[in-house]
């Protein structure tokens, strides 16, 4: 994979750079800057994209909303946003617009290399990778809370683990449920959400969260 690492913070983003070379990948550029982020991810056009947040100048949500912006010069450009924290507005606009290959993890949820690569290679194979606190503070709002009343506690775990990506045999395998038992729990669920079901688990997911954090 061709990959663009935006992280201000030298040693993190030269560990990057090593492991992910060490794990067979190109780094084609780095960026430690909001600006410099979109002026690579829009020259490179690379297969996934690691962006910080809060990110030089003003450490907000600069490395977010360059991500954004160049996902909107080229659509499904895949990004896994790596962060300390949860930026609930843009999370919200970079999960809603449908594009697919999109990820979300907390800093301190990433545990091991390999862990830290499937998520790369999922979210630049068009999938989704979410970190379960991401997710629970993403739902975490009112509106939210009201849609998913509905739902039962064992559909409200299959959600969560769709939601990280997750297919419906590895779900099973998790809740240790037949292939078919997750079917019919995800059946049930996109019909009380009132989401058309289709047969691609990744498009799911971002409907259900475009949907779910919609104002």
């Amino acid at each position: 994979m061709r990959i663009v690492v935006a992280e201000d913070l030298y040693l993190l983003r030269d560990g990057m750079v090593r492991l992910i070379e060490a794990c067979g990948h190109q780094v084609v550029a780095t960026a430690a800057t909001g600006p410099e982020t979109l002026e690579a991810l829009l020259a490179w056009r690379p297969d996934v994209a690691v962006v910080d947040v809060r990110m030089p100048p003003a450490q907000s949500d600069e490395g977010l909303r360059a991500a954004l912006a160049a996902r909107r010069e080229v659509p499904g450009l895949p990004v896994l946003v790596l962060s300390q924290h949860v930026e609930q507005l843009y999370a919200r606009e970079l999960l809603s617009d449908g594009g697919g290959g999109v990820g979300y993890f907390l800093k301190e949820s990433v545990f091991d290399a390999d862990q830290f690569i499937e998520a790369l290679e999922r979210v630049a194979g068009g999938g989704t990778a979410m970190d379960p606190a991401v997710i629970a503070k993403l739902l975490s709002s009112g509106s939210s809370n009201r849609l998913l009343s509905g739902l039962t506690e064992r559909e409200h775990s299959v959600l969560g683990l769709m939601a990280e990506g997750l297919s419906n045999q590895a779900i099973g395998r998790r809740l240790f449920l037949s292939e078919s038992a997750i079917s019919k729990y995800t059946t049930s669920m996109f019909g009380k959400l009132g989401i058309t079901d289709d047969d691609d688990t990744n498009r799911r997911v971002l409907a259900v969260l475009a949907y779910l954090n919609n104002p």
